[in-house]
C-alpha cells in the first residue's frame, strides 16, 4: 500500500513539475517572440550597412547670438507721395550696400534679369538704378565668387545682363522649372558672404526700383540665418545640374528652423523667433516648412487681426489646363474671420495686366462682413497712377508687394497668391516673430503694419464697392 501511496506521490510530483516546464517555455517562448519583434521594429546601425540619410535626426535648433540688423526697404514708385512719415531706405539703396559690403560671396536667386533700358526697348532715365547695380555686380564679379540661380529664360527674353555677368566671372545656373515642376523659379533674394541676406517681392528689373512698387527685408550680420537661406540657394544650385528633383534631399539640406522650433536671435537687440519657409513642397528638405503651411500658420495664430497685401490674389491654380479651383488660403482666411472674429484687410493690385476673373472671388470674400455678427472682411484696390509717358513703359506701374502682418507675426514673401505659387513653381519667405519682446525698439511687425495702414488710408487705394466696372479701375 505504501508503494502505491510513493509511487501516486511522485507522479503527482512528476505532474506539477511538468506543468512548471511548460509554464516556463510558454513564457520563454512570448519573451523570444517579443525581442524579434524589437529587433524587427527597432533599425541599428552597423559598419556594413548604415541607416539611410533620410532617416538621420535633423540637427537641434539653437539660439543664435549674432547681433543681427534688420531693414525693411522699399521701391516708390517714380511719382507715387504719401502723406505719412512711414519711410523706409530704398531697394537699390540696400542692393547697393550689399554688394559694397560683400568681402568673399555674393548669391543670388531670381526669376529674370532686365536691369537696363536695352533689355525692356525703353528710353527711361529711371532704368539708371538698374544699370548701377548691373555695372556694380560685374565690376564685383571679377573679384569675388558671384553665383546666380535664375529660371531658365524663356523665348524672347533678354539674357544680355547674365552674358555680361557671366563674362566679369560670374557663375550662373538655369534651373528648368518648367521641366521640374512645371512652374517657375519665381524666388528674390540674396545671400552675401554667409552673414547678410535681402528677401522680398523686387526682381532683378531696373523697373523694381523706380517704376513699381516694391518690399523686402535685409538682415546684416546674421551667419546663423544666412546659412539657412543658404541652403535654400544650394538646393537651386543642385537642381540647376540636375534633372530631377531628389526624394528625399541629402541630409546636407536639412534644416531644424521652422514653424515649430524657429531660430532664435536677436534682431535690432530685439529677441525673436525666425524661420524661412519654401515652396514647392518638393523642393523642401526635412525640417523645412513649405510656403502655404506659413501662411495658413500665421493667419491660425493670429489674435485680433491679419493684413494681406499682394498684387494677385486667386483661389485658383491660376495657370493650369483644366482649370482648377483652389482654395486652401480662402478658406482659411474665412475660417479665422468666422471662429476667431479676427479682422482681416487685402490690399490688392490693379493694374493693366490684372486678371477680371479676380473681382468675383474678391466680391465674395470681401461678402462676409458684417457687424452683427462680428464678421470683418474688407478688400481693397491699389492703383499706381501713371502719366502718359509712364504708361508707356511696360509690365509697371503697380503695386508688387507680397507680405502679410498680424497682430503676431510679419511675413515677408516672394509669391503671388494663388494655387500655383505653392504647388509648383519656387518661392520662398521670411517669417519674424517679436511679440514676447519688451523692447523699446519698434519690431518688424509694427513696421510692417505702418506700412500697410499709410498704403490702405492712402489715395491710392480703392474700396472694392466704390466701382461697378472694377476693370475700368485699373
Amino acid at each position: 500500500m505504501n508503494m502505491i501511496y510513493s509511487v501516486l506521490f511522485t507522479f503527482h510530483l512528476l505532474l506539477q513539475y511538468s506543468r512548471c516546464v511548460i509554464a516556463l517555455a510558454s513564457v520563454a517562448t512570448v519573451l523570444l517572440a517579443a525581442m524579434a519583434l524589437y529587433n524587427l521594429m527597432t533599425p541599428r546601425a552597423s559598419s556594413s550597412h548604415p541607416p539611410p540619410s533620410s532617416s538621420l535626426p535633423l540637427p537641434q535648433a539653437e539660439s543664435c547670438t549674432d547681433p543681427c540688423k534688420i531693414v525693411l526697404v522699399e521701391s516708390i514708385p517714380e511719382g507715387l507721395e504719401f502723406n505719412s512719415s512711414t519711410t523706409h531706405p530704398s531697394i537699390f539703396q540696400a542692393w547697393l550696400n550689399l554688394m559694397s559690403e560683400a568681402r568673399s560671396s555674393i548669391d543670388i536667386a531670381s526669376f529674370y534679369w532686365t536691369l537696363t533700358n536695352a533689355d525692356t526697348g525703353t528710353h527711361e532715365p529711371t532704368a539708371e538704378q538698374g544699370e548701377t547695380i548691373l555695372r556694380t555686380l560685374a565690376e564685383r564679379s571679377g573679384k569675388l565668387s558671384v553665383r546666380i540661380a535664375v529660371n531658365t529664360p524663356q523665348g524672347s527674353q533678354p539674357q544680355d545682363d547674365l552674358r555680361l555677368l557671366n563674362d566679369s566671372g560670374a557663375d550662373i545656373r538655369t534651373v528648368n522649372m518648367r521641366k521640374l515642376t512645371s512652374g517657375v523659379l519665381h524666388t528674390k533674394f540674396w545671400v552675401v558672404d554667409k552673414k547678410h541676406i535681402y528677401i522680398g517681392s523686387a526682381n532683378m528689373d531696373w523697373r523694381s526700383l523706380t517704376q513699381v512698387k516694391e518690399l523686402g527685408a535685409v538682415v546684416y550680420n546674421c551667419s546663423c540665418l544666412a546659412a539657412d537661406l543658404g541652403k535654400i540657394f544650394e538646393a537651386y544650385w543642385y537642381l540647376g545640374d540636375s534633372q530631377s528633383i531628389p526624394s528625399p534631399w541629402p541630409t546636407s539640406f536639412n534644416t531644424p528652423y521652422n514653424k515649430d522650433t524657429p531660430l532664435h536671435l536677436p534682431l535690432n537687440n530685439t529677441p525673436s523667433n525666425v524661420y524661412l519657409s519654401s515652396s514647392p513642397p518638393s523642393f523642401c528638405a526635412a525640417g523645412r516648412t513649405p510656403d502655404l503651411q506659413s501662411i495658413l500658420s500665421v493667419m491660425d495664430d493670429a489674435q485680433s487681426f491679419i493684413y494681406i497685401a499682394v498684387m494677385n490674389y486667386l483661389p485658383t491654380m491660376e495657370f493650369s489646363h483644366p482649370k482648377r479651383y483652389w482654395a486652401d488660403i480662402d478658406t482659411q482666411l474665412r475660417r479665422v474671420s468666422y471662429e476667431k472674429r479676427v479682422k482681416v484687410r487685402l490690399l490688392i493690385s490693379c493694374w493693366a495686366s490684372t486678371q477680371p476673373v479676380m473681382f468675383p472671388f474678391l466680391k465674395s470674400l470681401a461678402s462676409v462682413y458684417d457687424t452683427k455678427s462680428k464678421l470683418d472682411i474688407q478688400v481693397r484696390l491699389f492703383v499706381v497712377p501713371s502719366s502718359p509717358k509712364q504708361k508707356e513703359i511696360p509690365f509697371a506701374r503697380v503695386n508688387h508687394n507680397k507680405y502679410m502682418v498680424t497682430d503676431k507675426i510679419a511675413y515677408i514673401g516672394t509669391s503671388n497668391w494663388s494655387g500655383d505659387y505653392f504647388v509648383s513653381t519656387a518661392g520662398s519667405a521670411l517669417v519674424v516673430n517679436q511679440t514676447a519682446s519688451q523692447s523699446v525698439e519698434p519690431t518688424v511687425q509694427s513696421q510692417l503694419q505702418a506700412v500697410f495702414e499709410r498704403d490702405w488710408n492712402s489715395d491710392y487705394s480703392t474700396p472694392l464697392t466704390q466701382y461697378s466696372n472694377l476693370k475700368n479701375l485699373c
